[in-house]
């Protein structure tokens, strides 16, 4: 029995608004809907899971689903929730970040031929061939400007404290979606456009054309905007976005944002951002709830994201990695990382590195020597035997006991790392150089 789309959205807390008649439509037929993705970087992040994830219940719901790359809008740029222009790309630039973001939306959507067949398109494949005087002629004619200026992207632009205002070639951008949806319309017969609620203005101007134009009927759902409990913007940490590529944000780094939600936050993201049914989720409520410490749900909303984006093999990784810097880990989880997903942990964890050369090792250095002089872990010798004799240091996760203790050669993790620890979550990793 098929999922009712509409239905799985609301318990989830994921629709926002519909076009009166959506829900009916959806509940009478197979209905291809499609949601637009921002090709201006080569990778999606977490901010763009709320409607991978919402292709996704499309797809489960018994319809088809089609992620629309904008590499035409791409070139324009969405006024919609910005203050000031961005940056337009080169079509070389544009077609490298359609190819990645491609990659990582098959990790979700299922593609296997079949009438619910999920299908990447890309913008500019239909908007290449039109001139500027078609456009106008065909598509302008059909919404006045006075519709276009109605629209919240455009007032807040042109009456806020903006000198600059709001070039034509972003007031165009509207037009561009609209035409979209109604090319979509006529060529694959889609009959519903979904996105974020920031989304709402450009969408309806999708279905005003297809009205006007065409005297056709056209369908629109948005979800709400994310945000997290104590006012930041979802999907940014410290050090920036939250990527879906690891090369920008890694395995651990990506689930640690998950594993260090809120609480208020986890209680949105587990309906969100997984496929656990509903019976499942507040069980877990409930779980969570009697013992918040535990955070279950994090850690389940975290073990479930990471293995969809990176694998289960990755995700055993970080939690291993976790382990290590969190928990009990061993020498022996250590030294089955790589060295790229060795350096990523702890690059992730923003633990200090200290560099030491090899031929300092060769014969052995004492054990207070490297962590007072050379890591600089403690200030002076006096701390390091002190910390020694209270069973407070531990090298490569064994604790050192003996004052006298040397490292050496041997001792190397990949040939080359040192893992200092100084209680139970201050550490530093020493790389010896040549």
């Amino acid at each position: 029995m098929k999922k009712d789309f509409v239905e799985e959205l609301k318990w989830r807390r994921m629709l926002h608004d519909a076009v009166p008649g959506t829900a009916e439509l959806l509940n009478k037929e197979l209905v291809c809907g499609y949601i637009g993705f921002d090709p201006t970087a080569d990778s999606l992040g977490v901010g763009n899971l709320v409607q991978v994830m919402m292709l996704l219940h499309f797809q489960q719901s018994g319809h088809k689903p089609i992620a629309l790359i904008g590499g035409a809008t791409g070139m324009v740029g969405d006024p919609s929730g910005k203050s000031e222009e961005r940056n337009l790309l080169d079509e070389q630039a544009l077609q490298h970040n359609l190819a990645c973001q491609k990659k990582q939306l098959e990790r979700f959507l299922d593609f296997s031929p079949g009438p619910q067949a999920a299908e990447i398109v890309n913008n500019y494949d239909w908007i290449k061939p039109i001139t500027f005087l078609e456009f106008i002629r065909d598509v302008g004619k059909h919404i006045t400007v006075n519709y276009m200026m109605a629209k919240d992207s455009v007032k807040k632009r042109i009456t806020g404290d903006d000198r600059d205002g709001m070039s034509f070639t972003e007031f165009s951008y509207q037009l561009v979606q609209g035409y979209d949806f109604l090319w979509l319309w006529k060529n694959k017969g889609v009959k519903l456009q979904m996105g974020g609620s920031d989304q709402w203005g450009n969408i309806l101007t999708g279905t005003e054309l297809i009205r006007r134009k065409e005297r056709g009927d056209a369908f629109a759902l948005t979800t709400p905007l994310i945000t997290k409990a104590d006012g930041t913007k979802f999907g940014k940490t410290e050090h920036g976005n939250v990527w879906l590529d690891p090369k920008r944000t890694s395995p651990y780094e990506f689930y640690q944002f998950w594993l260090n939600a809120s609480d208020e936050d986890a209680k949105n993201y587990i309906r969100i951002f997984t496929l656990l049914d509903r019976p499942t989720i507040e069980g877990l409520e409930a779980e969570h709830h009697a013992a918040p410490q535990n955070r279950v749900l994090q850690k389940t909303i975290a073990q479930d994201i990471t293995t969809r984006v990176h694998g289960a093999d990755e995700l055993n990784l970080v939690m291993a990695a976790t382990d290590v810097l969190f928990g009990k880990g061993t020498l022996g989880q250590l030294e089955a990382l790589s060295e790229d997903q060795f350096l990523s942990v702890f690059k992730g964890a923003g633990v200090p590195v200290a560099e030491v050369a090899r031929e300092a090792l060769t014969a052995g250095m004492s054990v207070i020597d490297l962590v007072s002089d050379h890591a600089r872990l403690l200030a002076s010798k006096g701390e390091a035997k002190k910390l020694i004799q209270g069973n407070g240091l531990s090298i490569n996760k064994e604790k050192v006991t003996d004052l006298k203790a040397v490292v050496d050669l041997t001792q190397l993790i990949n040939g080359r790392y040192l893992l200092l620890q100084k209680g139970k979550k201050d550490y530093c990793l020493v790389k010896v150089v040549s």
